[in-house]
């Protein structure tokens, strides 16, 4: 094969839209040529390259989609050192609840791990061919005020359930505005048996009614709870735990 060959073949590429093809030819053609490989064998490692960088593309746009906070994942975890049971963990790590659209509820004490699990999950279901959104909820309130001023709140919630897995971060700090329960209700209520809700919170959804209307709380916690698994975290802040032990920081250095 020659070199205004391998060209003609990565211009047609080019044409046809297969940027990762185009990309690895030259190599692949020049491989296939040195080894004798069968036509059908290049062809079907092109393909695979194709494939593969279309994958990687996707996973790349749908976790900038997400909207992670940190971009913690579980290379960053220690199972060791979380109080959640790690048959706990690893069977959640399975997201065998995803395809069963199954909610994670998990709550504990500020520090001990919540937030950094549920993106963790997040990252893993997103690796898994999932979409995934992520929310606080003072934001969820934002969609639904800004949504009550140009009459859009259903086509809001509707973009909100485009996703497989909603993840809604932090609840339980502050007292609730009734606009902001009335959006977790409606996310609650529009994902219930069809979507995945993982939900991190300082309280257990039983003492929702401390922070909002009595009347909503008990209706967004009985769509809630009824698919869940409720993790619960206890112990000292690992934030704090860590700071105090000098590893909050780098040292500095003269």
């Amino acid at each position: 094969m020659t070199t205004t060959t391998v060209d003609e073949v990565v211009d047609l590429l080019r044409e046809l839209r297969l940027p990762h093809m185009r990309r690895t030819a030259p190599d692949v053609l020049a491989t296939a040529k040195a080894q004798r490989w069968d036509p059908a064998e290049a062809i079907r490692a092109l393909l695979a390259e194709e494939l593969a960088g279309r994958q990687a593309s996707s996973i790349s746009s749908r976790r900038k989609t997400a909207g992670f906070p940190t971009g913690k994942t579980f290379d960053a975890w220690d199972e060791t050192i979380s109080s959640i049971p790690a048959p706990t963990q690893r069977a959640l790590r399975t997201l065998e609840w995803l395809e069963r659209h199954e909610n994670i509820v998990v709550c504990g004490p500020s520090g001990t791990g919540k937030s950094h699990f549920l993106e963790a999950l997040g990252h893993a279901a997103i690796d898994h061919g999932a979409h995934v959104s992520w929310f606080s909820l003072e934001h969820l309130g934002h969609i639904v005020r800004r949504g009550r001023a140009d009459d859009t709140t259903g086509r809001a919630i509707k973009r909100i359930m485009r996703a497989d897995v909603i993840i809604i971060d932090d609840i339980g700090l502050l007292p609730v505005a009734a606009e902001t329960a009335e959006a977790l209700y409606r996310v609650v209520d529009a994902a219930y048996e069809k979507r995945s809700i993982a939900l991190s919170s300082n309280l257990h959804p039983a003492g929702f009614d401390e922070l909002m209307p009595k009347n909503i709380a008990n209706a967004t916690v009985d769509r809630l709870l009824h698919h869940a698994h409720v993790v619960m975290t206890a112990g000292d802040s690992i934030r704090l735990t860590q700071a105090t032990g000098g590893k909050g920081v780098t040292p500095l250095t003269n």
